[in-house]
């Protein structure tokens, strides 16, 4: 089997995982890591040849990109305290303390290659999180907030790796020229991402064409990343920036085929992308192999006493930090998403996995310092590294369903029925309030005023049917079952208009052009 045979199996591993997760209650990216393992335990299997300094900026701006669509620049800015308590802090804690561990316990470990030890293990991942999390059906706020915390801590995360990893190369190391980096990474890295967004906003406008839209939408989350490393400034950063600026102002309420269809392809690639890196994080198990080869015990007793610190770290720092933000939350009249019960703090504590930003930054390792001599212990660090995310990403990602109904936290369906409610509400009284502008300036017959009211009414039924009174839901549920009938007759009218002008595409003389364009036509009907 060569790289490329190896590329289609993960791909293709990443499609069936979908489906057979959702039948036997796992995670995708578990199922993806599992069948890393086992690809590497096969004899047939070549090791991945992919450069370390490459797996970064190929995986990561897109998993990114797609994560951030889900949420927006309002949720963020009212959270920033909880991210900030719960999240960015939560690094520097955990990478101090699994620097001090490691520098005790690895012989001649310095500290510099510690720190970028504690570093690069510190950043719960936010692929794997989001994915598990949104599997199974976790509170709305506690999704939030693991989706806060996996896309800024690993932010902080990078940028204190290669501050470490630049001490342990030149081994020299200045506290305020590392303070200055950070500052100078942050700025440069939302500089990029602003101007970015916004011309890929303008340009966007200009192309028109949704598939060059959703093209572009590709690009831009690369071109940010690639961008801000080359000055100098945090790639990760410059994405989030960038993508939460094109959610909040490059949206067209009207430009539905674009919406769709970005949806579509935007779900394609995350799901292909985050089933590569996680089977590229399983297969990683080679070269743990070879690693350790005669000195197991060693080697393992140092993996699992940083596993015991990292979870433990979480644990600890998690519970009095929920306790603080609740009770700073209290003299607040803001709505912040944080962990209501301690239920909820154990489930968010257990879902702290890591994956592919640990194994990138573990493999982008240096071989060597400024003065020629190996880096210090850097086998020893990615076998560490490798032991503590396929402990938390397979123990805890296994365990996680378990947990998560053993202790009864479940997602928060009133509230969301709720806000469901209200926004057909909303919805309804917006199309009355464009009915009753349409009739100021044009002159209605009073059938057709009468029935555009109904439709108007039944947008925010069609939403949430409780809305409607009694009689009126039965009339909506008449009118629904007719409008079944009425699209299933129409569907199949389409089905077979399609199947015919798909038969003349094998026809001589056929243009095959003007036979696309002709089913298109009809794929936008049966759309509508």
């Amino acid at each position: 089997m060569d790289q490329l045979a190896l590329l289609f199996v993960l791909l293709l591993g990443a499609l069936v995982s979908v489906p057979v997760g959702d039948r036997i209650g796992l995670p995708a990216p578990v199922l993806m890591t599992l069948l890393g393992i086992v690809l590497a335990l096969l004899e047939f299997v070549p090791n991945v040849d992919v450069p370390p300094d490459l797996i970064l900026p190929l995986l990561l701006p897109p998993l990114l990109y797609a994560a951030v669509r889900r949420t927006s620049w309002r949720q963020f800015a009212a959270n920033v305290r909880p991210i900030l308590l719960l999240a960015v802090a939560l690094v520097f804690v955990t990478t101090l303390c699994v620097a001090a561990v490691a520098h005790a316990i690895v012989p001649g470990l310095p500290i510099a290659a510690a720190v970028a030890l504690g570093a690069l293990v510190a950043p719960p991942d936010p692929v794997a999180a989001t994915a598990v999390a949104g599997q199974l059906g976790l509170p709305r706020r506690l999704v939030s907030i693991l989706e806060g915390e996996g896309l800024f801590n690993d932010v902080t995360a990078i940028v204190l790796y290669h501050v470490a990893i630049a001490a342990a190369v030149s081994g020299s190391f200045s506290p305020w020229q590392a303070g200055l980096d950070l500052v100078l990474s942050a700025v440069v890295a939302l500089a990029v991402g602003l101007a970015l967004g916004w011309g890929a906003y303008k340009l966007m406008d200009l192309l028109g064409d949704p598939t060059l839209q959703i093209g572009l939408s590709l690009l831009v989350p690369y071109a940010s990343y690639v961008m801000a490393e080359e000055l100098h400034g945090s790639g990760v950063l410059a994405v989030l920036v960038t993508a939460l600026f094109l959610a909040e102002y490059a949206t067209d309420a009207d430009d539905v085929m674009t919406r769709l269809a970005g949806h579509t392809f935007w779900d394609i690639v995350d799901t292909l992308v985050t089933g590569v890196a996680f089977g590229l994080v399983g297969l990683e198990l080679h070269n743990a192999i070879s690693t350790a080869s005669g000195r197991w015990g060693e080697m393992l007793t140092w993996a699992g006493a940083i596993v015991g610190v990292v979870v433990l770290v979480r644990l600890l720092y998690l519970l009095p930090a929920s306790w603080l933000a609740k009770r700073m939350h209290a003299r607040r009249d803001v709505e912040e998403e944080i962990p209501m019960t301690w239920r909820e703090t154990v489930v968010m504590w257990w879902s702290g996995m890591r994956g592919v930003a640990s194994v990138a930054l573990a493999l982008a390792i240096p071989l060597e310092t400024e003065a020629g001599s190996p880096f210090p212990d850097r086998d020893e660090i990615i076998f560490i590294a490798f032991g503590v995310i396929m402990a938390t990403l397979v123990l805890q990602g296994l365990t996680l369903p378990w947990l998560v109904k053993r202790l009864g936290v479940e997602s928060d369906s009133e509230q969301e029925k709720e806000f469901e409610r209200t926004l057909a509400i909303r919805a309804a009284k917006a199309a009355k309030r464009r009915l009753r502008e349409i009739e100021a300036v044009e002159e209605l017959p009073d059938e057709l005023s009468e029935q555009m009211l109904r439709r108007a009414l039944e947008i925010g039924v069609r939403i949430s049917p409780d809305l409607g009174e009694e009689e009126r839901r039965e009339a909506h549920d008449q009118r629904v079952r007719r409008l079944k009938r009425v699209r299933r007759i129409q569907g199949e009218l389409l089905s077979a208009a399609r199947h015919e002008v798909l038969a003349a595409r094998s026809e001589p003389g056929a243009d095959p052009e003007v036979v696309d364009r002709v089913l298109r036509h009809l794929d936008v009907r049966s759309l509508r």
